[in-house]
């Protein structure tokens, strides 16, 4: 009886002391290169669609300037019975956006309702009239910018 309690003693020792940590740090490992993995894939797929996205617009670009050239008007002219081809490519059309008479005007508002607050006490009035004046006094200005750059004759 007494070597019994002895051999229980001994295998209840032996089963608490058994070593799972060994266990759970390989796990921790194994997950922690398998996220290692995981970001490394993630990262190549991010290159991937990084130089396609590239790509596509160098393409797009070829294709623009492919279209440009082709966009180049055929123009046939007689001269003295021979007929002549030229080749002109028609100027583009800027996006022309505000004029500076309409910039001028706007910061001119801006500007004069601020300035008409300050100097008259009474809010509303002073902010109208300066605005207007402002308005009128930056148009003008832009007006003659618009003129020197042949936006406006």
């Amino acid at each position: 009886m007494r070597s019994t309690i002895i051999l229980f003693a001994l295998a209840s020792v032996f089963a608490a002391c058994n070593n799972k940590t060994k266990t759970d740090n390989q796990a921790a490992a194994q997950d922690s290169v398998r996220m290692l993995q995981y970001s490394m894939k993630a990262m190549k797929d991010s290159l991937k669609i990084d130089s396609l996205q590239k790509a596509t617009a160098a393409e797009r670009e070829k294709r623009a300037a492919a279209e440009q050239k082709t966009a180049a008007v055929k123009r046939n002219t007689a001269v003295k019975g021979a007929s002549e081809t030229y080749y002109y490519q028609e100027p583009q059309q800027k996006k022309k956006g505000w004029s500076a008479a309409a910039k001028g005007a706007a910061i001119g508002a801006g500007a004069g309702a601020l300035t008409g607050v300050i100097v008259d006490k009474k809010d509303g009035r002073g902010a109208i009239i300066g605005g207007v004046v402002g308005a009128g006094t930056g148009y003008a200005i832009g007006r003659s910018k618009d003129k020197k750059t042949g936006r406006a004759q």
